[in-house]
């Protein structure tokens, strides 16, 4: 877990016993339907095949945590199934500690004495506590899917002895004919069971099954399946001789990575592919019929990848790339400007062009889209030099290279144009246009895996439904029902996708409809008792719910800037083009919710590759040019997430600096960014990405950190970090503390530009010139106290600032006294109430004046420094003091 992911805060968790079998996992995944806000633990086994049963199987369909990734002590209730003895679950007995824990238990064990003081227990001597727990989930009413269905029936057939055992019962039969109704798949529990394959095995088996696809290469239907598990499993070979026995399949190709390798196992039935020739170019042997190698050093995707290649180039004739490629190469030099670049492209009729060194070597450096160009050119970036938007990094290929590899470039990549090279220089292009011609006659050279907007498919329903709470899914599947009545297509999309697949928590709604966005959100609004609120220049409308929930609702759109730096003009378009005009891959996915395809991934950009690199990564090339807030959302997230901003997008952000384009940004746009940053968690390793980049500097020089402001800021993070911790009221504007420590050192004239920059409205401007006054004079009052302070005292120097101010003041400060009489302060002497109030005074025949005021505060201060306690002692006191001023009395 990163360092600074935060543990889950689960009040509710169910476990079972260590050295679990089936029938506990599955109780845990049946106990998981009567608490469904539960988080499921699972407890370990000593057998390590069904423990990685549980990691591959139970943790993907049922979101299984690990107990390390939980906040125990906010645990309040353990559900503990398949066992009542305390020295059974001692993987959870940290929480046992846990003040006022209730503990909830399900077990069939009836020798076992209960050792746990439970709440509520439900123990009966039936054959499995899988039985004991269907029967609880009917007697509810609760439904099961058929995923659910099958594991639970797992574990009944497992601890019955598929209904053989003597402990057998007739409600043993009875959960068995409930999860039959529920498509308990019997087919999938037999092949289990029956089959003496250890726990890996069995779930390697049937995601070699799930994850099987065919392929049809030149009239032979070769098979090909893959799997990861994170541990070596022995009898690879076993398991895929198995599948072709139980799929009747002549070819077939497995592909298993195992820790750090990836084993490769080829069966053949027909001597026309030689699987031992295959295997040979993977460092392999074997023969005609059978063969196997190791691969190390190798993703499973190069491997498949180059798998199909070699299926390709021997099943079918190998293509020569030397017919295919068009040359000479038009080609034009890296300090040629985009205009010049355009004019060479319409002049030739060019796509795209190989960039290079200078055109004396010939040395290819990047590749250049006509569509990029013209872009730039109409954000009048005419005069800059091509190598700024180039595309960099690029592939590029040799003459004696394969067609799969030239498929996988301009297919996979989506690189229009492949410089063909000899020693670095570029001697001639493999274009789009090539290959297309080529495959229009020959489609059935494309692996499936390279169509193009057809990526493998993933459908991630079950994980939404695990994750999201019941009134999430509810809308979603509600507005995806009545995308299917009116005969659209409706997508969740954006951060929201993001986060799920994370497993963080965002209940930001964003849709986004090929139709109508604004007609469809009064539907929505009138079909869940809701009001729509709508922008018709941006075909956008905001549903907001009963409970208060708000759906966003989009026209699937594309967005025109003008020029940098512009709001946007809106079109409609279709949902890739909408995905596309967003900032970074990891936020341009979608989920389609209409019924027949519910929870299937859109992804068009390789967003998931990149939330597994754990990349921020724009779109394209001109994505800053367009909207240079992008640059400080880039950090924001990279920061945010723990990710890191990829290569080329941290050349695209350099050279929007270099362009000033942040000059262009109105100061709204800016402080709005700003606001967004400086309240997130990772404020000061922001700022300081920030700095680093030369994104301050750009906003102001001004803001630009030093020593000094880099120490305060530091300090601001963790004095506001333990403030958020005392839950204290009012809330503070978190975002204006740390825009105190950007500022710090700043005299008056100067933060008149920084105001200007940002576009501070005039009662802005007063505020914050009222809050550094009031520091300035605070911190003066007592940085310089030599003596100890009363309370009274503490209270009249700190209680004129607003509470920004004194967290900034406690962060500046070094000096351990004055950070405890702020402490002192903010814990307890601000929250001091007295008991006497304005109509006490009035009893008391004062005549309301000014002089109220001043009478309670001294009272306050007396009561602050012990001089007097309670009512009667404050009424006395205030006695004297209204006979020491000899106020006008009443008449």
């Amino acid at each position: 877990m990163s360092k600074k992911e935060e543990l889950i805060k689960a009040e509710t968790i169910i476990t079972g016993h260590v050295n679990a079998d089936f029938d506990c996992l599955a109780a845990i995944v049946a106990a998981g339907k009567l608490y469904p806000d539960a988080t499921l633990i699972f407890p370990g086994s000593q057998e390590k095949n069904l423990r990685n049963f549980y990691m591959e199987s139970a943790t993907y369909f049922f979101n299984f945590k690990h107990l390390k990734e939980i906040d125990k002590s906010f645990v309040k209730l353990l559900v503990v199934v398949d066992t009542s003895r305390k020295i059974r679950i001692i993987h959870v007995s940290s929480i046992l500690e846990n003040p006022g824990l209730r503990i909830h238990i399900y077990d069939h064990h009836m020798k076992s004495e209960c050792d746990l003081n439970p709440e509520l227990i439900i123990k009966k001597p039936w054959g499995s506590s899988v039985a004991i727990l269907s029967h609880e989930i009917r007697k509810r009413n609760i439904s099961i899917h058929q995923e659910e269905a099958t594991i639970l029936g797992l574990g009944l057939y497992e601890d019955t002895g598929s209904f053989t055992f003597n402990s057998t019962t007739e409600h043993d039969f009875e959960a068995g004919k409930w999860l039959l109704q529920n498509g308990m798949e019997l087919d999938v529990i037999t092949d289990l069971l029956s089959r003496e394959l250890s726990g890996q095995q069995i779930t390697l088996l049937g995601r070699l099954l799930e994850g099987a696809s065919t392929h049809t290469i030149n009239d032979h239907e070769i098979v090909i399946s893959e799997i990861s598990t994170p541990d070596y499993v022995g009898d690879f070979s076993v398991l895929v001789h198995k599948f072709m026995d139980i799929e009747n399949i002549k070819i077939l190709f497995a592909l298993g990575r195992m820790n750090d390798r990836i084993h490769l196992v080829a069966r053949s039935r027909t001597s026309d592919i030689d699987v031992g020739t295959i295997c040979a170019n993977f460092g392999g042997g074997g023969h005609v019929y059978a063969a196997s190698a190791t691969i190390k050093d190798r993703t499973l995707a190069e491997v498949r990848d180059e798998l199909f290649g070699l299926l390709y180039s021997k099943v079918t004739s190998r293509l020569n790339i030397e017919n295919l490629m068009s040359k000479p190469p038009v080609a034009i030099p890296r300090d040629m400007t985009i205009d010049k670049a355009v004019e060479r492209m319409t002049q030739y009729s060019l796509k795209g062009v190989p960039v290079v060194d200078n055109m004396e070597n010939m040395r290819v450096v990047g590749v250049l889209e006509q569509k990029i160009a013209d872009k730039a050119l109409a954000h009048n970036l005419g005069d800059v030099e091509v190598e700024i938007y180039m595309q960099h990094p690029f592939s590029s290929i040799k003459i004696d290279c394969g067609l799969h590899r030239v498929m996988e470039i301009i297919l996979g990549q989506k690189q229009r144009l492949v410089p063909v090279v000899d020693n670095d220089k570029v001697i001639a292009v493999v274009t789009r246009t090539d290959l297309i011609n080529l495959l229009v006659e020959d489609p059935a050279r494309i692996p499936e895996s390279l169509f193009p907007d057809k990526k493998q498919e993933r459908n991630i329903r079950n994980i939404m439904r695990n994750r999201l709470p019941n009134q999430l899914l509810d809308i979603l599947e509600t507005a995806g029902k009545m995308a299917e009545e009116i005969g659209t297509e409706a997508y969740v999309v954006g951060g929201f996708v993001r986060d799920v697949l994370l497993t963080k928590t965002n209940f930001d709604l964003d849709l986004v409809v090929e139709s109508d966005g604004i007609e469809f959100a009064k539907k929505l609004a009138k079909k869940m008792d809701g009001r729509a609120k709508y922008h018709r220049k941006f075909k956008t409308a905001v549903v907001i719910l009963p409970d208060g929930q708000r759906v966003d609702v989009a026209t699937a759109r594309l967005e025109y800037y003008e020029y940098p730096a512009a709001l946007p003009t809106v079109e409609l378009s279709s949902i890739k083009m909408d995905l596309y005009r967003r900032d970074f891959t990891v936020n341009a996915l979608a989920v389609h919710i209409n019924p027949p395809s519910f929870g299937k991934l859109v992804d068009f950009f390789g967003s998931q590759r990149d939330l597994k690199d754990r990349t921020i990564r724009v779109l394209h090339a001109l994505s800053f040019v367009e909207d240079p807030t992008r640059i400080m959302r880039a950090v924001r997230f990279e920061q945010r997430f723990n990710f890191r901003i990829g290569g080329q997008t941290l050349s695209l952000i350099k050279n929007a600096l270099k362009l000033n384009l942040i000059n262009k940004l109105s100061g709204y746009r800016l402080v709005h960014e700003l606001k967004l940053i400086l309240n997130e968690k990772a404020v000061f390793s922001s700022i300081k990405r920030l700095n680093e980049l030369g994104v301050l500097e750009a906003v102001h020089p001004m803001l630009t950190l030093n020593s000094a402001r880099t120490q305060v800021l530091a300090e601001l993070e963790k004095v506001l970090s333990w403030y958020s911790m005392l839950y204290l009221e009012p809330p503070i504007a978190v975002w204006k503390t740390y825009f105190l420590g950007m500022c710090m050192g700043l005299s008056k004239a100067k933060m008149e530009q920084i105001y200007d920059r940002f576009n501070f409205s005039q009662s802005e401007r007063r505020e914050f010139v009222h809050l550094r006054e009031a520091i300035f004079w605070a911190a003066g009052n007592i940085m310089n106290i030599k003596q100890d302070l009363k309370p009274s005292e503490i209270y009249e120097i700190l209680h004129p600032v607003p509470l920004e101010g004194v967290l900034f003041i406690m962060a500046r400060t070094k000096r351990e006294a004055i950070k405890k009489y702020i402490s002192q302060y903010l814990t307890s002497l601000r929250l001091m109430k007295i008991d006497v109030s304005g109509d006490d005074l009035k009893e008391l025949g004062l005549i309301p004046s000014p002089q109220y005021a001043k009478l309670l505060k001294q009272t306050k201060l007396a009561c602050l420094d012990g001089i007097i306690k309670g009512k009667n002692e404050q009424i006395d006191f205030l006695k004297r003091k209204i006979k020491e001023f000899k106020p006008q009395r009443q008449t």
